[in-house]
């Protein structure tokens, strides 16, 4: 339907939801990415700045090797997680005013979605680590294990399954 309230125009009968341009879906897309990441950025940073201070406590030389890598691949993973999540915010401004916006948006999305994958990895990281040295019984995998898949069902399954079984629709 036009917008005025008639047919719509030739050629685009088949069209369903928005009628926007291909300029305008780029910035709506990108709107509700930098909303998504300044979310996801607070917490990675937080997280991170906790990590970094770890080190320094006096139970940390307490640690045996184990949890010691467990840690450096925390924080290593920490820092991958921050860059990903920081990457979409450089990208676009390098990029800006170069007309670039509908690709922006696609490579900033993957940066994200990278990031979360990122996140998903060091939260367990963080998890193994703080349960290990809570717990030090074998109910630590899978207290982990349970976590993993709680996440992992939050994150990626719950949309997957909502595309698949509302996206036939189209």
């Amino acid at each position: 339907m036009a917008a005025d309230g008639g047919p719509p125009p030739p050629g685009e009968e088949h069209r369903v939801g928005r009628r926007e341009s291909p300029e305008e879906r780029a910035d709506r897309r990108w709107g509700e990415l930098l909303q998504e990441v300044r979310v996801a950025q607070t917490g990675v940073q937080i997280l991170f700045g906790f990590l970094l201070t770890v080190a320094f406590t006096p139970r940390f030389a307490s640690l045996d090797d184990a949890d010691r890598l467990i840690y450096v691949v925390t924080v290593a993973l920490g820092a991958a997680t921050t860059g990903a999540l920081v990457g979409p915010v450089s990208f676009h401004r390098i990029v800006s005013g170069r007309r670039l916006k509908p690709q922006t948006v696609t490579w900033a999305s993957r940066l994200t979605l990278a990031g979360v994958v990122l996140l998903l990895a060091t939260v367990v990281s963080v998890l193994l680590l703080i349960l290990r040295v809570a717990l030090h019984n074998s109910a630590v995998p899978w207290l982990v294990g349970g976590l993993i898949g709680w996440l992992v069902l939050c994150w990626f399954g719950l949309p997957c399954w909502a595309l698949y079984r509302y996206g036939r629709r189209r």
